[in-house]
C-alpha cells in the first residue's frame, strides 16, 4: 500500500500526539481540568496536544493552514490547503476515564477532504484515508458493513446532555428510529463513530450540532471504504452546517430518510 508524503506526516503526528495522550491518560486524575461550556472540558492534555500536532504538521507542510479546535485558524501561505485537527475527540470520555478517544486530522484542498486520519492510541488503531485510495485500519483495507436491513442494522449517535438545544430533536429521533433497529448507541466520540461505520463495526450515525474537526476526517474515511456521508437537511453541507449521516451504502438512503423525517 503505496501512502503519500502527507498522509504519512499525518500518521506519524497522530501517534506522537498519542503517546503523550496516554502517558496522561494514565493519570487521569491529575490532569488540570478547566470548563468551556456543560460537558465541554478542556485539559491541559487536550491543549498540549493540540500544540505538538500544529507544531509537527506547520513544520513539515509551513505553507499550509491550519484549525484546531482549541487553538482556531491560522493561515498558511497557500491557501488551498489547510489542516483541520481535532486533538482529542471523546475528552469527557479521556476524563473520565474512559478508553474510548481519538485523534482526528484532516487535509483539506480547495474545500474538499483530501486525507483524514483517526488514530485511537488505547487500542492502536490507525484509520486512515486518502482520496481515491480507499480507506484503510492500520494494514488492512477498510469496507463498510453489507447489512441492508435497517432491523438488522446497529446505529450510534451523540445524545446532547447540559441543556444543549438539539436535545428536543434527538429525543424525537430517538423515538422515530429505535424501534426501526437493532441497537442504538453513544460511544462518546464523533470521530470514532464515523471511523466504526468504515470499519462495518455498526452500520451508520447521525449527529447535529457538530464542528468540522469532529467530522472531515471521518467523511473521507467512510466514502473511501465505499459508504455515504451526507447532511441530515438536505442541500446542507455537513463541514458548514454541522449535521451529519453516514451509513453504508445499502442501508443509507433508508436511514437517511428516517433520520430527516423530522426535518420534513
Amino acid at each position: 500500500m503505496a501512502r503519500s508524503a502527507n498522509l504519512n506526516v499525518m500518521m506519524k503526528t497522530a501517534r506522537r500526539a498519542g503517546r503523550a495522550l496516554l502517558k496522561d491518560f494514565a493519570e487521569v486524575e491529575q490532569l488540570q481540568v478547566s470548563t468551556k461550556g456543560p460537558g465541554d472540558f478542556v485539559t491541559r492534555a487536550d491543549r498540549q496536544a493540540e500544540q505538538t500536532i500544529r507544531e509537527a504538521l506547520m513544520e513539515a507542510r509551513p505553507s499550509y493552514g491550519f484549525l484546531g479546535e482549541e487553538g482556531g485558524p491560522v493561515e498558511g501561505e497557500d491557501p488551498t490547503r489547510r489542516w483541520i485537527v481535532d486533538p482529542l475527540d471523546g475528552t469527557t470520555n479521556y476524563l473520565h476515564g474512559m478508553p474510548h478517544w481519538a485523534i482526528s486530522i484532516a487535509l483539506e484542498h480547495k474545500g474538499k477532504i483530501v486525507s483524514g486520519v483517526i488514530y485511537d492510541p488505547v487500542k492502536d488503531e490507525m484509520f486512515h484515508a486518502e482520496k481515491g485510495e480507499g480507506a484503510w485500519l492500520n494494514e488492512s483495507r477498510l469496507r463498510v458493513s453489507a447489512r441492508h436491513r435497517l432491523v438488522e442494522s446497529i446505529f450510534s449517535t451523540g445524545v446532547p446532555c447540559a441543556g444543549r438545544r438539539t436535545l428536543p430533536a434527538m429525543i424525537q429521533d430517538l423515538a422515530r428510529i429505535a424501534p426501526e433497529v437493532s441497537g442504538v448507541r453513544q460511544y462518546g466520540s464523533a470521530a470514532l463513530n464515523m471511523a466504526y461505520v468504515a470499519a462495518g463495526r455498526t452500520e451508520g450515525y447521525w449527529e447535529r450540532e457538530l464542528k468540522i474537526w469532529d467530522i472531515a476526517a471521518g467523511m473521507i474515511i467512510v466514502t473511501e471504504a465505499g459508504g455515504f456521508v451526507g447532511a441530515i437537511r438536505d442541500g446542507h453541507d455537513p463541514l458548514e452546517h454541522g449535521d451529519v449521516v453516514a451509513a453504508n451504502a445499502d442501508i443509507f438512503e433508508k436511514f437517511a430518510k428516517l433520520v430527516r423525517a423530522r426535518e420534513a
